[in-house]
Protein backbone atom coordinates (compact mmCIF):
# COMPACT_ATOMS: atom_id res chain seq x y z
CA UNK A 1 0.00 0.00 0.00
CA UNK A 2 1.42 3.75 -0.94
CA UNK A 3 0.42 5.79 1.59
CA UNK A 4 1.61 8.55 -0.23
CA UNK A 5 -0.06 11.19 2.57
CA UNK A 6 1.41 10.07 5.17
CA UNK A 7 -0.49 8.44 8.14
CA UNK A 8 -3.25 6.33 7.61
CA UNK A 9 -7.00 7.97 8.55
CA UNK A 10 -9.97 6.39 10.43
CA UNK A 11 -12.72 8.78 10.14
CA UNK A 12 -14.24 11.50 7.38
CA UNK A 13 -14.97 15.26 8.61
CA UNK A 14 -18.44 16.58 6.71
CA UNK A 15 -17.94 19.95 6.31
CA UNK A 16 -21.67 20.08 4.97
CA UNK A 17 -22.00 23.90 3.85
CA UNK A 18 -18.71 26.37 5.67
CA UNK A 19 -20.68 29.45 3.80
CA UNK A 20 -23.79 30.13 5.94
CA UNK A 21 -22.46 31.65 9.40
CA UNK A 22 -25.51 32.18 11.55
CA UNK A 23 -28.34 30.45 9.47
CA UNK A 24 -27.68 26.77 10.98
CA UNK A 25 -29.95 26.69 13.68
CA UNK A 26 -33.09 28.65 10.82
CA UNK A 27 -31.67 26.14 8.42
CA UNK A 28 -32.01 22.57 10.63
CA UNK A 29 -35.80 24.03 11.86
CA UNK A 30 -36.44 23.92 8.07
CA UNK A 31 -34.76 20.75 7.16
CA UNK A 32 -36.07 18.75 9.88
CA UNK A 33 -39.73 20.41 9.20
CA UNK A 34 -39.19 18.80 5.81
CA UNK A 35 -38.05 15.53 6.57
CA UNK A 36 -40.79 14.78 8.98
CA UNK A 37 -43.34 15.97 5.71
CA UNK A 38 -41.45 13.71 3.56
CA UNK A 39 -41.78 10.71 6.03
CA UNK A 40 -45.18 11.55 7.23
CA UNK A 41 -46.50 12.50 3.27
CA UNK A 42 -44.62 9.04 1.25
CA UNK A 43 -45.84 7.03 4.35
CA UNK A 44 -49.23 8.23 4.17
CA UNK A 45 -49.01 7.72 0.66
CA UNK A 46 -48.02 3.72 1.82
CA UNK A 47 -50.89 3.37 4.47
CA UNK A 48 -53.59 4.62 2.14
CA UNK A 49 -52.92 2.30 -1.17
CA UNK A 50 -52.99 -0.69 1.13
CA UNK A 51 -55.99 0.29 3.22
CA UNK A 52 -57.78 1.47 0.19
CA UNK A 53 -58.83 -2.04 -2.19
CA UNK A 54 -59.79 0.36 -5.42
CA UNK A 55 -56.14 1.57 -5.44
CA UNK A 56 -54.63 -1.95 -4.88
CA UNK A 57 -53.74 -1.81 -9.16
CA UNK A 58 -50.19 -1.59 -10.58
CA UNK A 59 -50.27 1.98 -10.96
CA UNK A 60 -50.08 2.03 -6.63
CA UNK A 61 -48.14 -0.83 -6.25
CA UNK A 62 -45.06 0.95 -8.05
CA UNK A 63 -46.24 4.08 -6.43
CA UNK A 64 -45.94 2.29 -2.98
CA UNK A 65 -42.34 1.05 -3.44
CA UNK A 66 -41.34 5.03 -4.88
CA UNK A 67 -42.54 6.28 -1.30
CA UNK A 68 -40.60 3.73 0.82
CA UNK A 69 -37.86 4.25 -1.58
CA UNK A 70 -38.23 8.10 -0.80
CA UNK A 71 -38.46 7.16 2.93
CA UNK A 72 -34.79 5.52 3.35
CA UNK A 73 -33.01 7.80 0.65
CA UNK A 74 -33.47 11.19 2.92
CA UNK A 75 -33.25 8.87 5.73
CA UNK A 76 -29.71 7.90 4.76
CA UNK A 77 -28.28 11.39 4.48
CA UNK A 78 -30.51 14.30 6.48
CA UNK A 79 -29.88 12.88 9.79
CA UNK A 80 -26.27 13.93 9.36
CA UNK A 81 -26.77 16.64 7.17
CA UNK A 82 -28.93 18.00 10.30
CA UNK A 83 -25.91 17.34 12.50
CA UNK A 84 -23.66 19.88 10.14
CA UNK A 85 -25.29 22.80 11.33
CA UNK A 86 -25.59 21.73 15.24
CA UNK A 87 -22.30 20.35 15.46
CA UNK A 88 -18.70 22.36 15.23
CA UNK A 89 -16.90 19.08 13.70
CA UNK A 90 -19.31 16.51 12.00
CA UNK A 91 -16.95 13.18 12.03
CA UNK A 92 -18.12 9.82 10.60
CA UNK A 93 -16.42 6.58 10.56
CA UNK A 94 -14.84 5.47 7.39
CA UNK A 95 -17.33 2.48 7.55
CA UNK A 96 -20.43 3.99 8.63
CA UNK A 97 -19.37 6.70 5.57
CA UNK A 98 -18.98 3.69 2.81
CA UNK A 99 -22.63 2.53 4.38
CA UNK A 100 -24.28 5.15 4.38
CA UNK A 101 -22.90 6.20 0.22
CA UNK A 102 -23.83 2.30 -0.33
CA UNK A 103 -27.19 2.88 0.72
CA UNK A 104 -27.69 6.45 -1.02
CA UNK A 105 -26.88 5.22 -4.42
CA UNK A 106 -28.35 2.03 -3.83
CA UNK A 107 -31.38 4.11 -3.21
CA UNK A 108 -30.85 6.53 -6.24
CA UNK A 109 -30.42 4.12 -8.74
CA UNK A 110 -33.30 1.92 -7.81
CA UNK A 111 -35.19 5.30 -8.30
CA UNK A 112 -34.50 5.89 -11.46
CA UNK A 113 -35.47 1.79 -12.19
CA UNK A 114 -38.60 2.26 -10.78
CA UNK A 115 -39.52 5.12 -12.39
CA UNK A 116 -38.72 3.63 -15.98
CA UNK A 117 -40.95 0.52 -14.53
CA UNK A 118 -43.84 3.21 -13.55
CA UNK A 119 -43.34 4.83 -17.22
CA UNK A 120 -43.71 1.43 -19.23
CA UNK A 121 -47.12 0.57 -16.77
CA UNK A 122 -48.68 3.57 -18.31
CA UNK A 123 -47.43 2.83 -21.62
CA UNK A 124 -49.21 -0.13 -21.53
CA UNK A 125 -52.64 1.07 -19.86
CA UNK A 126 -52.61 4.13 -22.52
CA UNK A 127 -51.37 2.46 -25.41
CA UNK A 128 -52.77 -0.87 -24.95
CA UNK A 129 -55.55 -0.92 -22.44
CA UNK A 130 -57.39 -4.00 -23.70
CA UNK A 131 -54.61 -6.19 -23.30
CA UNK A 132 -53.27 -3.95 -20.31
CA UNK A 133 -55.13 -6.25 -17.35
CA UNK A 134 -53.79 -9.59 -18.95
CA UNK A 135 -50.07 -8.26 -19.36
CA UNK A 136 -49.69 -6.18 -15.95
CA UNK A 137 -50.91 -9.14 -13.91
CA UNK A 138 -49.61 -9.07 -9.90
CA UNK A 139 -46.83 -11.61 -10.46
CA UNK A 140 -45.32 -9.02 -13.44
CA UNK A 141 -45.88 -6.32 -11.23
CA UNK A 142 -44.07 -8.12 -8.16
CA UNK A 143 -41.30 -9.22 -10.81
CA UNK A 144 -40.67 -5.83 -11.64
CA UNK A 145 -40.38 -4.00 -8.60
CA UNK A 146 -38.52 -6.97 -7.42
CA UNK A 147 -35.96 -6.60 -10.43
CA UNK A 148 -35.76 -2.85 -9.51
CA UNK A 149 -34.58 -3.30 -6.13
CA UNK A 150 -32.32 -6.18 -7.14
CA UNK A 151 -30.61 -4.80 -9.93
CA UNK A 152 -30.43 -1.19 -7.81
CA UNK A 153 -28.66 -3.46 -5.02
CA UNK A 154 -25.86 -5.27 -7.57
CA UNK A 155 -25.00 -2.31 -9.46
CA UNK A 156 -24.15 -0.27 -6.24
CA UNK A 157 -22.76 -3.43 -4.24
CA UNK A 158 -20.34 -4.09 -7.42
CA UNK A 159 -18.98 -0.78 -6.91
CA UNK A 160 -18.89 -0.80 -3.33
CA UNK A 161 -16.64 -4.03 -2.72
CA UNK A 162 -13.50 -3.08 -4.14
CA UNK A 163 -14.24 0.62 -2.24
CA UNK A 164 -14.08 -1.35 1.08
CA UNK A 165 -10.63 -2.74 0.79
CA UNK A 166 -9.28 0.62 -0.54
CA UNK A 167 -7.14 2.30 2.26
CA UNK A 168 -7.23 5.88 3.54
CA UNK A 169 -4.44 8.82 4.24
CA UNK A 170 -3.89 12.08 4.43
CA UNK A 171 -6.71 14.47 3.78
CA UNK A 172 -9.83 13.14 5.47
CA UNK A 173 -11.89 16.73 5.08
CA UNK A 174 -14.89 15.66 2.31
CA UNK A 175 -16.48 19.00 1.32
CA UNK A 176 -20.15 17.83 1.18
CA UNK A 177 -23.06 17.16 3.44
CA UNK A 178 -22.98 13.00 2.96
CA UNK A 179 -20.42 10.58 1.89
CA UNK A 180 -20.71 11.01 -1.99
CA UNK A 181 -18.29 8.67 -3.52
CA UNK A 182 -16.10 11.68 -5.32
CA UNK A 183 -14.32 13.07 -2.54
CA UNK A 184 -14.03 9.81 -0.84
CA UNK A 185 -12.12 8.72 -3.59
CA UNK A 186 -9.53 11.53 -3.45
CA UNK A 187 -8.90 10.48 0.13
CA UNK A 188 -7.48 7.01 -1.20
CA UNK A 189 -3.92 6.02 -0.79
CA UNK A 190 -3.78 4.11 -3.93
CA UNK A 191 -4.78 4.19 -7.89
CA UNK A 192 -8.94 4.69 -8.05
CA UNK A 193 -8.83 5.10 -11.56
CA UNK A 194 -10.77 1.38 -11.85
CA UNK A 195 -13.26 2.62 -9.28
CA UNK A 196 -13.85 5.72 -11.14
CA UNK A 197 -14.32 3.79 -14.83
CA UNK A 198 -16.89 1.24 -12.85
CA UNK A 199 -18.66 4.45 -11.28
CA UNK A 200 -18.65 6.50 -14.25
CA UNK A 201 -20.11 3.10 -15.97
CA UNK A 202 -22.48 2.60 -13.59
CA UNK A 203 -23.75 6.35 -13.87
CA UNK A 204 -23.53 6.19 -17.76
CA UNK A 205 -25.83 2.74 -17.74
CA UNK A 206 -28.51 3.89 -15.40
CA UNK A 207 -29.25 7.40 -16.09
CA UNK A 208 -28.88 7.71 -19.95
CA UNK A 209 -30.38 4.01 -20.07
CA UNK A 210 -33.45 4.53 -17.93
CA UNK A 211 -33.91 7.86 -19.57
CA UNK A 212 -33.82 6.20 -23.26
CA UNK A 213 -36.70 3.83 -22.01
CA UNK A 214 -38.56 6.54 -20.11
CA UNK A 215 -38.42 8.90 -22.72
CA UNK A 216 -39.43 6.03 -25.68
CA UNK A 217 -42.67 5.46 -23.11
CA UNK A 218 -43.91 8.75 -23.30
CA UNK A 219 -43.20 9.40 -26.92
CA UNK A 220 -45.75 6.23 -27.66
CA UNK A 221 -47.94 7.62 -24.82
CA UNK A 222 -48.16 10.96 -26.62
CA UNK A 223 -48.81 9.79 -29.79
CA UNK A 224 -51.48 7.93 -28.57
CA UNK A 225 -52.97 10.35 -26.54
CA UNK A 226 -52.81 12.46 -29.60
CA UNK A 227 -54.83 10.31 -31.63
CA UNK A 228 -57.98 10.35 -28.78
CA UNK A 229 -60.53 12.44 -30.39
CA UNK A 230 -62.10 13.66 -28.17
CA UNK A 231 -60.29 16.70 -25.72
CA UNK A 232 -62.12 15.01 -22.53
CA UNK A 233 -60.60 11.73 -23.54
CA UNK A 234 -57.27 13.40 -23.99
CA UNK A 235 -57.32 15.11 -20.91
CA UNK A 236 -58.23 12.15 -19.22
CA UNK A 237 -54.99 9.72 -20.92
CA UNK A 238 -52.58 12.80 -20.00
CA UNK A 239 -54.16 12.83 -16.06
CA UNK A 240 -52.80 9.19 -15.29
CA UNK A 241 -49.57 9.98 -16.30
CA UNK A 242 -49.25 13.57 -15.63
CA UNK A 243 -47.72 13.16 -12.00
CA UNK A 244 -45.35 10.34 -13.01
CA UNK A 245 -44.06 13.00 -15.83
CA UNK A 246 -43.55 15.57 -13.11
CA UNK A 247 -41.57 13.47 -10.88
CA UNK A 248 -39.18 12.28 -14.16
CA UNK A 249 -38.73 15.81 -14.97
CA UNK A 250 -37.46 16.58 -11.60
CA UNK A 251 -34.98 13.47 -11.11
CA UNK A 252 -33.45 13.54 -13.99
CA UNK A 253 -33.06 17.85 -14.57
CA UNK A 254 -31.30 17.42 -11.54
CA UNK A 255 -29.89 14.27 -12.27
CA UNK A 256 -28.59 15.38 -15.90
CA UNK A 257 -27.29 18.70 -13.94
CA UNK A 258 -24.88 17.10 -11.84
CA UNK A 259 -23.62 14.10 -13.72
CA UNK A 260 -23.16 15.94 -17.58
CA UNK A 261 -21.19 19.24 -16.91
CA UNK A 262 -17.36 19.74 -16.17
CA UNK A 263 -16.42 19.96 -12.59
CA UNK A 264 -14.86 22.75 -11.25
CA UNK A 265 -14.75 24.36 -7.44
CA UNK A 266 -17.68 26.60 -8.26
CA UNK A 267 -20.09 23.84 -9.79
CA UNK A 268 -18.97 21.90 -7.10
CA UNK A 269 -20.98 24.31 -5.15
CA UNK A 270 -24.19 24.48 -7.50
CA UNK A 271 -23.49 20.41 -7.42
CA UNK A 272 -24.36 20.27 -3.22
CA UNK A 273 -27.48 22.76 -3.46
CA UNK A 274 -28.68 20.74 -6.15
CA UNK A 275 -28.34 17.77 -4.29
CA UNK A 276 -29.70 19.43 -0.87
CA UNK A 277 -33.11 20.19 -3.41
CA UNK A 278 -32.50 16.51 -5.06
CA UNK A 279 -32.14 15.06 -1.61
CA UNK A 280 -35.11 16.93 0.42
CA UNK A 281 -37.22 18.31 -1.54
CA UNK A 282 -37.95 15.51 -4.53
CA UNK A 283 -38.85 12.87 -1.49
CA UNK A 284 -41.17 15.82 0.59
CA UNK A 285 -42.92 16.63 -3.33
CA UNK A 286 -43.62 13.41 -4.31
CA UNK A 287 -46.51 12.63 -2.05
CA UNK A 288 -47.85 16.04 -3.25
CA UNK A 289 -47.55 15.36 -7.19
CA UNK A 290 -49.27 12.11 -6.95
CA UNK A 291 -52.53 13.71 -4.41
CA UNK A 292 -53.45 16.75 -6.06
CA UNK A 293 -53.79 15.37 -9.45
CA UNK A 294 -55.34 12.09 -7.97
CA UNK A 295 -58.78 12.24 -7.64
CA UNK A 296 -58.82 8.69 -6.42
CA UNK A 297 -55.75 8.94 -3.96
CA UNK A 298 -57.81 12.16 -2.87
CA UNK A 299 -60.90 10.24 -2.56
CA UNK A 300 -59.45 7.64 -0.32
CA UNK A 301 -57.90 10.56 1.90
CA UNK A 302 -60.92 11.93 2.14
CA UNK A 303 -62.44 8.52 2.76
CA UNK A 304 -59.48 7.81 5.37
CA UNK A 305 -60.30 11.13 6.88
CA UNK A 306 -64.60 10.70 7.59
CA UNK A 307 -63.95 7.47 8.89
CA UNK A 308 -62.46 8.65 12.19
CA UNK A 309 -64.95 11.49 12.37
CA UNK A 310 -67.84 8.80 11.89
CA UNK A 311 -66.69 6.54 14.26
CA UNK A 312 -66.90 9.65 16.63
CA UNK A 313 -70.23 10.58 16.17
Amino acid sequence: RDMRNGTAITEFILIGFPGIQGLQIPLFIVIFLIYILTLGGNGLIIIIVWAEPRLQIPMYFFLCNLSFLEIWYTTTVIPKLLETFVVARTVICIPCCLLQAFFHFFLGTTEFLILTVMSFDRYLAICKPLHYPTIMTSNLCLRLALSSWVAGFTIIFCQTLPLIQVPFCGNNVINHFYCDVGPILKAACTDTTLLELLSLLATSLVIPGSLFFTTISYICILSTILQISSATGRQKAFSTCASHLTVVSLLYGAALFMYLRPTTHSSFNINKVVSVLNTILTPLLNPFIYTIRNKEVKGALMKAMACPKAHHQ
